[in-house]
């Protein structure tokens, strides 16, 4: 049975982990009964956590907001997740100035950490390399305006630079943020365009106040993240091409990330990519990883792209 001051802190720690825990189930967890629970409460409110509790068989307690603010009581696998969590975030260099706080928060975690733990951290950082994000940084005061856009249900206004620098303005619904090699997007609904969009966040400008709240719609079948990857590939690319693929779509779709672009089966054996890149050689040199036979036939920039490489692979052969 735990002592009075680690059970204390046990009750603490688990009014964060749920909102709401009846009575008995919590004296069942410490293996003590009802009535102790009752009297570690009223030491708890006593010394000044706000412990609201309701009476009769289906009673039980919940941490109230306000007054002091309940220890933070990490189990060993969540303080090595924060701490890993910490020193990634410090290496990501997706949102700006977030390194040196990240670093200033490891560094007073360690300081609380048991040995034994430091150990098992140190272990872990020595080993991994995080790579660093290679998209622009994000103003974090831009992130959290969209989050509590999208967590509020709250109309969203903004200006924003499209892939041409062309500028305009947007009035949208927005849900979901996600962040993809390196760079933030954000899923929202577009109210002028009547449909769904992912926007770059590093191309948009909030403008305050937002807009008036909504009610959430259900999000795309295909699910946030599967949509923002879709929403990706079909940027508008300074150019563009469909390419006939002779293999299975099936295939094709297990060698592709879904942001490449869209894969339609033609037939059993071949399937149609649309796809895009900034030039037609980027393309050309993705799709020749893909270690399958292709047609560019319909495309006449790729395929003078094509035969431009061939004859430069053919002189490196000696042909």
């Amino acid at each position: 049975m735990l002592k009075t001051s680690e059970r204390l802190l046990q009750i603490l720690s688990l009014l964060q982990v749920r909102p709401f825990w009846p009575g008995r189930t919590l004296a069942e967890r410490l293996e003590v009964s009802t009535r102790t629970i009752r009297a570690d409460v009223e030491r708890l409110r006593a010394l000044g956590y706000p412990i609201q509790s309701t009476p009769g068989v289906a009673g039980g307690y919940q941490l109230g907001a306000g007054a002091a603010l309940p220890p933070l009581l990490l189990e060993d696998d969540e303080a090595i997740a924060v701490a890993l969590g910490l020193s990634t975030a410090a290496a990501d260099g997706s949102i700006a100035d977030l390194e040196e706080a990240s670093l200033r928060a490891l560094a007073k975690m360690y300081q609380v950490l048991p040995s034994h733990l430091r150990h098992r951290i140190t272990t872990l950082q020595s080993t991994v390399v995080p790579v660093p994000a290679h998209g622009p940084a994000i103003d974090p005061d831009v992130l959290l305006t969209l989050a509590s856009a999208c967590r509020d249900s709250v109309q969203l206004r903004f200006d924003y630079r499209t892939h041409s620098d062309a500028e305009s303005r947007r009035i949208v619904e927005p849900y979901r943020l996600a962040l993809r090699a390196g760079r933030w997007y954000l899923l929202a609904f577009d109210l002028d365009r009547d449909d769904w969009r992912t926007f770059r966040v590093d191309r948009l400008t909030p403008r305050i106040p937002m807009g008036r709240r909504f009610t959430p719609r259900d999000l795309p079948a295909e699910g946030a993240a599967d949509h923002v990857d879709r929403g990706v590939a079909s940027a508008p690319w300074e150019f563009r091409a469909t390419v006939v693929i002779h293999a299975p779509a099936d295939v094709v779709a297990e060698r592709l990330p879904k942001a490449a672009g869209a894969v339609t089966a033609r037939d059993e054996e071949s399937c149609v990519l649309e796809s895009g890149s900034d030039d037609p050689a980027a393309l050309l040199r993705y799709l020749s990883m893909l270690d399958l036979d292709f047609s560019v036939a319909d495309t006449p920039a790729l395929a003078a792209e094509a035969r431009r490489l061939s004859e430069r692979f053919a002189r490196a052969a000696g042909a």
